[in-house]
C-alpha cells in the first residue's frame, strides 16, 4: 500500500474517531437524560420518528463507525495474523459494507423508511 493511501487511512481513522467521540457522547447523554426523565423506549422512539435532525445525526454516527472499525480491524489483522494485505482489505471491505447496511437499515426502519 502506498504511503499516500496509508496517510489517507490514518486521517480517516482519526477523523472518524473524533466524530464517534462526539456522537457516542451525545447519544449516551441523551439516553440517560430521557430515561431519568421517565421516558420509556417506546416514548423515546416516538419522539425520534419524524425528526430529521436525529435522522442525520444517526446517519453520521453510522458512517463514522463504518469507516473507523474496518480500518482498525485491518491493522489488527495485518499485525496479528498471516493474512495478506489484499485479503485483509477484502475482509474489511465486507465489514464496512455490513456495518453500513445494517446500521442504515436500522435507522431508516426506525424512521419509517423500511421497505
Amino acid at each position: 500500500m502506498s504511503a499516500r493511501v496509508q496517510t489517507w487511512m490514518w486521517m480517516a481513522q482519526r477523523a472518524s474517531a473524533a466524530l464517534l467521540a462526539v456522537t457516542i457522547t451525545v447519544h449516551l447523554i441523551t439516553l440517560i437524560y430521557a430515561v431519568r426523565g421517565g421516558l420509556s423506549a417506546a416514548e423515546i422512539i416516538a419522539r425520534l420518528q419524524g425528526n430529521v435532525a436525529w435522522l442525520c445525526f444517526y446517519v453520521i454516527f453510522i458512517g463514522a463507525a463504518a469507516v473507523h472499525a474496518p480500518i482498525g480491524v485491518r491493522t489488527i489483522l495485518l499485525e496479528s495474523t498471516p493474512l495478506s494485505p489484499r485479503v485483509a482489505d477484502a475482509l474489511c471491505g465486507v465489514l464496512l459494507i455490513t456495518i453500513l447496511v445494517a446500521g442504515l437499515r436500522a435507522v431508516f426502519g426506525l424512521y419509517g423508511f423500511s421497505g
